[in-house]
C-alpha cells in the first residue's frame, strides 16, 4: 500500500491509520483524527497502447523510457487528462510520444497493476507516420508480432492477450527483481 499522504487536505492535521465502518464492514485507512477526512488511495487509471505501424508491415513499436536504467522496451503509456476519454487520451499519448497518427483503436483489456496502484486500460492502436520520439523516450524498436516477448506485469499481460487474439502463443521473459 502506498503511504504517501501524511497530512489532511482539509485541516492540515497529521493523518493516522484509523478503523471505520464502511459499506463492506470495518476498514483501516489513512484518516484525519481531527475532521474525519479520508485519504482513499484509489488506483490511478493508466492508458497503454500496443502500437501497430500499418505503414511498416504491421510491426509493433515498443519504446524505452529515458528514465529507465536498463534496456527494457515496453508499450506506449500515459495518464488520462481531466475531461478526456480513455480513447482520446491514448491517441494523444501515442501522438505526443511517437508523433504517429492513430487511425483505429480497439480495447484489448483492463489490467490490475497493484505494485504501482494502477489500473491499466490497454488498446491496440493502428498508427502511421514518421516516428519522432519525445524526450520522455530514449529509443524504440519495431517487432514482428511473433518476435515480441511479454513480461509478467501489467502491460505485459495486455501484450500477451493481444498476441493470443492474433493466433500467437506469447513467450515471456523474466524481469529482474525490483531492488
Amino acid at each position: 500500500m502506498i503511504e504517501d499522504a501524511r497530512f489532511c487536505l482539509q485541516c492540515g492535521s497529521a493523518l493516522a491509520w484509523l478503523m471505520q465502518d464502511e459499506d463492506g464492514g470495518p476498514r483501516s485507512r489513512l484518516r484525519c483524527p481531527a475532521c474525519g477526512w479520508t485519504y482513499w488511495n484509489n488506483p490511478t487509471p493508466v492508458l497503454a497502447a500496443i502500437v501497430e505501424c500499418t505503414d511498416r508491415g504491421g510491426q509493433v513499436l515498443l519504446a524505452r523510457n529515458a528514465a529507465w536504467s536498463g534496456r527494457m522496451f515496453a508499450l506506449i503509456t500515459g495518464f488520462m487528462e481531466a475531461g478526456e476519454t480513455p480513447e482520446a487520451g491514448i491517441m494523444r499519448e501515442v501522438r505526443e510520444e511517437t508523433s504517429l497518427t492513430v487511425d483505429h483503436l480497439k480495447l484489448v483489456g483492463v489490467y490490475d497493476f497493484q505494485r504501482m496502484n494502477q489500473v491499466i486500460i490497454a488498446y491496440h492502436a493502428q498508427a502511421r507516420g514518421e516516428v519522432r520520439l519525445s524526450p520522455e523516450l530514449a529509443e524504440y524498436k519495431l517487432f514482428d508480432p511473433p518476435d515480441l516477448r511479454c513480461w509478467r506485469a501489467g502491460t505485459g499481460y495486455a501484450l500477451a492477450d493481444w498476441l493470443r487474439g492474433r493466433g500467437h502463443e506469447p513467450q515471456f521473459i523474466e524481469l529482474p527483481p525490483k531492488t
